[in-house]
């Protein structure tokens, strides 16, 4: 199924399927926000922002819920 990052709950995992190089930091992409890369959401502050996730080359990374809506994922079977 594919969604976005922001849509996620804790726990799930899911590959990243697209990035808008335009709309995402360059750090980001940096520590692993890149296609084809697994990431599995940890946690997901009271408001929902920001949403605490690890990518799968060992990076755990904070990111704003705006930008979590511009990274596209395809969930993994749990």
């Amino acid at each position: 199924m594919k969604t976005t990052v922001d849509l996620l709950k804790i726990g799930d995992k899911a590959v990243i399927t697209y990035v808008d190089l335009d709309k995402i930091p360059l750090k980001l992409l940096e520590m692993g926000c890149l296609p084809d890369n697994d990431i599995e959401i940890i946690q997901i502050a009271p408001l929902g922002d920001p949403i605490y996730i690890n990518v799968n080359n060992g990076s755990h990374l904070a990111i704003r819920k705006e930008t979590a809506h511009e990274i596209k994922v395809e969930i993994l079977d749990k």
